[in-house]
């Protein structure tokens, strides 16, 4: 026991010796904030203008946002955009792969649903779960449903991005 004592006591004292040159450097948690209400101005407000640049418009769209891992080189992401009627679906829901900076993205559309998941990503795959609205033609009634989609791709030369996209529907 008192070995165990001496060999503590020889271990903190090496640490407490340790300065920020030695050793690893761990910063301390941030401290909890405790719940105070609204919060308080602290400094001069800044008034800011909207920001003319057309292609915001379209990504003040983009509601749900993947990057997809497992993609190799390849950058690859689904996102959702609003649009159409929300009470019938409405996420307009694309697959994107990142060509190079001077083309952008090659963006391909998957469908109109209400949400979905990501199951399983491969190179080359990825395997999503699909909620949508339904509609019975004879009485107008709304449900919805759960699929289950398969989307492949092949890239091209050196990463490029696919010519096309399969969807398939998936048990």
């Amino acid at each position: 026991m008192i070995r165990n004592l001496v060999m503590m006591t020889a271990a903190l004292a090496a640490l407490a010796g340790c300065d920020a040159g030695e050793g690893p450097v761990v910063d301390p948690a941030p401290p909890e904030r405790p719940a105070t209400g609204p919060l308080k101005p602290a400094g001069a407000a800044e008034t800011v203008s909207p920001d003319p640049d057309p292609g915001l418009q379209d990504s003040a769209g983009v509601v749900e946002l993947t990057p997809l891992e497992g993609q190799g080189d390849q950058t690859v992401k689904l996102f959702g955009t609003a649009g159409g009627d929300p009470a019938m679906n409405g996420l307009y829901t694309y697959v994107a792969f990142f060509a190079e900076p001077g083309e952008g993205w090659r963006v391909f559309r998957i469908g109109d649903f209400l949400d979905y998941r990501v199951l399983s990503s491969s190179p080359g795959r990825v395997e999503i779960e699909i909620d949508e609205s339904t509609m019975d033609p004879a009485t107008s009634e709304i449900g919805s449903t759960t699929r289950r989609l398969i989307l492949t791709w092949t890239p091209g030369p050196e990463v490029a991005p696919p010519e096309t996209v399969t969807v398939t529907p998936a048990a």
